[in-house]
């Protein structure tokens, strides 16, 4: 612990001497519905956190729901008193904010790593994962792939309007490829990704999507699974800044347009064993199969993880590359599991179908889960969609059939922790309900 008192002191201080003008830190964690809560630290308060002085946080923010507030879980948020919890300062986190209006910084913190960690912190749950296959002699090296839309920054009555073309100054309303997209957009998209660097976040290829305004941002492989969903989340957080000082919106949301693909949170996985071999291409990839099989079994049981909300369940079966079904195959972006051609030391998994809005320490936790659950059990997968364009096993496509699926799978709740599968279920159970609590404007024209 002094010796992590002393690197963490050591950045704070090292920070200060590079920004002497940043008077606040933000201290940042992502809850259940995968957005940042958390509190602005003047700067030297920071310093002595970093020594040793105990942080805490209401241990409840984790249970947030999409719009913010709090639901009864059990005995969480109202019988319980609302305890605090102690957290801790994720090393090599601490960052310059360069999008707000006054100069801040921003810093990573979680309640893993402290005596006694939240069970259904997202973070805590995947280092929990983690844990379990480093003690197994497994080491997942991972990289994250997001999708976003950018949008105007103004709304049309609370709709989104298609973002306008920096050179013609005429909406982005077209659906392409074509890389001179990335040339119109070059000035936010540059500022994005040189404040993701920033972060440090690995940021490598930048494509132009098919959905008008749409793009991609590739992360880099990282032996350290923590640090390449942290990764993740970060990005989110500076890219809506970056598109606000801009004049934009960036949105993460899964399905903004019914006539356009949705956005999806694609990772890549790969498992080595100590010496560093490739666990996936042994005995003529055979581990490869029950890898991919796991996944496929445990994937109606994550859909509440994948799909966390009811937008999300609209990309299913959209226009492109959304699947409806468990399935796998060889270079098949049809396919919710897919193979990249790839040379035995870097053989991997792509796992497609979360949405783009979905908590990423869960999303990885769900796939290491499967991946974990078919080795183990040398589960055999279905025929790939190469062999049988109708192969593939059904997963629930309505919420509460998501959330029955995954509340009662027990391999679930022994690989993620039962205290987590209850508390993240009833949190989207309450979700959908509040959803629901709202009368729209489709229902007086087609009930009135």
């Amino acid at each position: 612990m002094k010796s992590q008192s002393a690197t963490l002191l050591a950045e704070v201080r090292t920070f200060r001497q590079n920004h002497p003008d940043v008077r606040y830190v933000d201290l940042i964690a992502l809850d259940l519905a995968g957005h940042f809560y958390g509190k602005r630290y003047p700067v030297e308060m920071l310093e002595k956190v970093a020594a040793g002085s105990p942080l805490k946080l209401p241990q409840n923010a984790v249970l947030l729901g999409a719009q913010g507030g709090l639901f009864k879980i059990g005995d969480y948020c109202f019988n319980d008193g609302d305890p605090d919890a102690n957290r801790r300062l994720v090393p090599n986190t601490l960052k310059p904010v360069s999008w707000e209006s006054q100069p801040l910084g921003q810093m990573l913190i979680t309640s893993d790593g402290t005596d006694a960690p939240i069970e259904f912190e997202p973070r805590e749950v995947l280092a929990k994962m983690l844990e379990r296959l480093h003690h197994k002699g497994i080491h997942p090296v991972v990289a994250f792939e997001l999708e976003f839309y950018l949008f105007d920054k103004k709304l049309d009555n609370g709709l989104p309007q298609f973002a306008r073309d920096p050179l013609s100054d005429d909406a982005d309303d077209q659906p392409t490829l074509h890389i001179e997209r990335l040339s119109r957009f070059s000035e936010v998209l540059d500022d994005m990704a040189q404040t993701a660097r920033a972060q440090g976040i690995d940021i490598t290829v930048i494509t132009a999507e098919i959905g008008p305004g749409q793009f991609e941002i590739n992360f880099g492989h990282s032996d350290d699974a923590l640090r390449a969903a942290d990764w993740a989340a970060l990005f989110c957080r500076s890219t809506r800044g970056v598109a606000l000082k801009h004049g934009y919106r960036a949105s993460f949301m899964a399905k903004p347009y019914l006539q356009f693909p949705g956005s999806g949170m694609h990772v890549h996985v790969s498992l080595y064993d100590g010496a560093g071999n490739n666990m996936l291409a042994a005995h003529q990839q055979q581990p490869l199969r029950h890898a991919v099989a796991g996944c496929l079994a445990l994937l109606p049981h994550c859909m509440p993880i994948f799909s966390p909300n009811h937008n999300a369940f609209r990309r299913l079966g959209g226009t492109v590359n959304a699947a409806t079904r468990a399935s796998w195959g060889f270079e098949d972006r049809d396919a919710c599991v897919r193979i990249p051609e790839s040379d035995p030391r870097n053989l991997r998994i792509e796992h497609r179908l979360a949405s783009a809005d979905a908590n990423p320490y869960l999303v990885l936790a769900a796939i290491l889960a499967g991946l974990e659950h078919g080795l183990e059990a040398r589960l055999e997968p279905i025929a790939p969609l190469n062999e049988d364009r109708s192969s593939g096993t059904d997963f629930p496509v309505d919420v509460l059939d998501a959330v029955r699926a995954m509340q009662h799978q027990q391999v679930v709740r022994d690989m993620l922790g039962a205290e987590f599968v209850d508390v993240y279920c009833e949190n989207k159970r309450q979700d959908h309900l509040a959803f629901e609590q709202e009368i729209h404007a489709r229902e007086y024209r087609w009930f009135l």
